[in-house]
């Protein structure tokens, strides 16, 4: 180990001080030995090889020193080739124990990585769509990533760290000692030359890369949202590229800036300590040699005590910056705990019920809900705020009774904000409701699998999103056993078999983010295929066609029509069109029913729903009406 290799090392630990002073409980501590305990007999192997690497590192110099002794005393050439010999085994020995210590490390580290995030990834699952609504993406990507391998690093590095430097500075100290208090005591007065410059610098260079890391974190997320189709678009519409060029040039320029002097600052600082390195040992060989001279030490010892000052300024330097490191990752560990102590507001009973089998009814008795205050279900890290908002959720529905029928179609007309999207996600249960009950076929949703309200509960939102996969992929979300007859089949029924056989790899095309390689009619194609193939017996529609022209709607709501038969039906609309042949309409207003009845039943009672259907038909005609106006203008 080279002294220029032992300033890299200074430094390295120096930049990678954090402090945080924060009590760890013990707590902490038996969380972090249970996600260690499945690799207990992994991390003993680890600790003793690197136990016994440290000592054959200890041991070199030594034999190192005797091959010395051995050629002043003019012994036997079998005896030198020997100590050579013992050296090259040793080395060999060294090299195989390192490998099988890197290997160990590596795949301890890596198993609890894949433990933390399988965790991690499997809770954040549970948690309700309000988390999702509010949480960065972002932020809680990067506990999946930068904090999961920050505690990963407690045990790969720090660990095998802090007991192989501790027992090679033991021991480099006992033989030193032994062979020359005096040179010893030298080299340790020469310590604070070195170490203290590294803190210092050290520092400084963290703050280089923390500020090189944030702008690099700004363009990343500028790119982000610059190169999603919606972005590049808004852009493209509205934005000012000259200006958004000029502040990514201006951030990748401070980057760059910091870089150079980043390097050079690096440099000057392990030349500077190569040079304090070498003057100790200039310092070792002097008072060595003058010892050796005198009579005091063995020329063997002298080569020793200079092989040993490296042993011995390496394990320093990374042990002064032991407590920074545990307590760094000790930080990440309680940030990955932090998102799994966090409780899912959807937790399924032990004994959870099936839906019964047949056709089935969805009841809502008497339904109160409000939407829980963020404090419940989020983290301020993970939304970037200060603090969360602890106040209770309003209520947004109130009281809602009725019954969709097997078979039936109920439709939810009414204003924007009048709680009909609320309604339709409490029946697959993304939310629970706060008193009252929602039933389908008379057992309440709480008392269901989750599995089974998937496969029994299928729905089309507005949106119709889909994954940057292929076709199939889309698809198969929904069922991954179907066979390709069976896609087709969906696709045929969603009126989209002739646009996938166009398409340049059928369904191996993949339809871009968010499905923006297709119109806004065959995304939503797309999703009802994705429904027929679950075959639910409950189908929720939540304006599925609300942001469609005519001719995709037109599409869609043949689509839909395939979809519906013979199945229990919600169906939220903007476009009352949409609903005339519904079994029951129910009017929502301000989280209430305040009207319900058949299209000709509300018509004729002349109250809330006949004032929307006037307005929009009124609207429509109007629209039309100006629409021919201006043809007739232009002709």
């Amino acid at each position: 180990m080279s002294m220029e290799f032992t300033a890299w090392s200074s430094l390295y630990h120096a930049m990678n001080q954090q402090e945080d002073r924060r009590p760890f409980s013990r707590a902490t501590l038996r969380r972090i030995w249970a996600f260690a305990r499945p690799h207990r007999r992994q991390l003993g192997q680890f600790l003793v090889l690197s136990v016994a690497t440290a000592v054959l590192a200890v041991a070199t110099p030594l034999l190192a020193g005797e091959v010395i002794d051995a050629m002043f005393a003019g012994k036997a050439v079998e005896v030198i080739l020997g100590l050579a010999g013992v050296i090259a085994l040793v080395a060999i020995v060294e090299a195989g124990l390192g490998l099988l210590v890197r290997g160990l490390s590596a795949r301890i580290g890596e198993e609890l990585i894949l433990d933390l995030r399988r965790a991690v990834f499997d809770h954040v699952q549970k948690m309700p769509i309000a988390f999702f609504t509010r949480t960065r993406t972002g932020a809680l990507v990067s506990r999946l990533n930068n904090d999961v391998i920050g505690a990963q690093r407690a045990f790969s590095d720090t660990l095998s760290g802090v007991v192989s430097n501790l027992v090679m500075l033991v021991l480099t100290l006992v033989v030193m000692i032994d062979l020359s208090w005096q040179v010893t005591l030298l080299a340790l007065v020469l310590l604070p030359v070195f170490l203290l410059p590294a803190r210092r610098m050290g520092s400084r260079l963290a703050q280089l890369e923390r500020e090189a890391a944030n702008h690099n974190a700004v363009m990343g997320t500028q790119m982000t949202e610059r190169f999603s189709a919606p972005g590049a678009t808004l852009i493209k519409l509205f934005g000012r590229p000259e200006q958004e060029s000029a502040e990514f040039a201006a951030r990748a320029g401070r980057v760059r800036d910091i870089g150079v002097r980043t390097a050079m600052l690096q440099w000057v600082f392990i030349t500077a300590l190569t040079l304090v390195s070498a003057l100790a040992l200039a310092l070792v060989y002097g008072l060595g040699g003058y010892y050796a001279l005198v009579g005091r030490l063995d020329p063997g010892d002298v080569v020793a005590l200079a092989l040993l000052l490296t042993r011995l300024y390496a394990p320093l330097t990374a042990l002064a910056s032991a407590r920074v490191e545990v307590m760094s990752a000790l930080v990440s560990f309680e940030r990955v705990f932090e998102v799994l102590d966090l409780k899912p507001l959807i937790t399924e009973r032990p004994d959870a019920l099936a839906v019964p089998d047949g056709a089935v009814a969805v009841e809502f008795d008497d339904v109160h809900f409000a939407y829980p205050a963020a404090d419940t279900f989020s983290l301020a890290s993970l939304e970037e705020v200060a603090t969360l908002d602890a106040r209770a959720g309003v209520e947004v529905l109130h009281g809602i009774s009725f019954v969709a029928e097997p078979g039936a179609m109920v439709a939810l007309v009414g204003s924007s904000g009048a709680g009909k999207s609320t309604l339709a996600s409490l029946v697959p249960r993304l939310y629970d409701v706060d008193s009252g009950a929602v039933r389908l076929s008379g057992v309440d949703v709480r008392d269901l699998s989750a599995q089974s309200i998937r496969e029994t509960v299928g729905m089309v939102t507005q949106d119709g999103h889909l994954f940057h996969e292929s076709v199939r992929a889309n698809l198969l979300l929904a069922r991954p056993d179907a066979s390709d007859e069976e896609l087709w089949e969906v696709l045929r029924r969603s009126r989209l078999e002739e646009l996938v056989t166009s398409l340049p790899d059928g369904l191996e095309t993949i339809v871009g983010e968010r499905g923006y390689r297709l119109s806004g009619g065959e995304r939503q194609r797309l999703t009802i295929a994705r429904l027929l193939l679950v075959r639910p017996r409950v189908v929720l529609l939540d304006e599925a066609t609300a942001h469609l022209d005519s001719t995709s709607e037109q599409a869609v709501q043949a689509a839909l029509s395939e979809a519906l038969v013979g199945r229990t039906a919600i169906v939220i609309a903007h476009r009352l069109s949409t609903v005339r042949a519904a079994d029951l309409i129910l009017v929502v207003e301000d989280g209430r029913v305040v009207e319900r009845g058949t299209h000709s039943q509300l018509l004729a009672a002349g109250g809330r729903y006949t004032d929307l259907h006037d307005t929009q038909f009124d609207s429509q005609a109007a629209g039309e009406a100006a629409g021919e106006a201006a043809l007739a203008a232009q002709g």
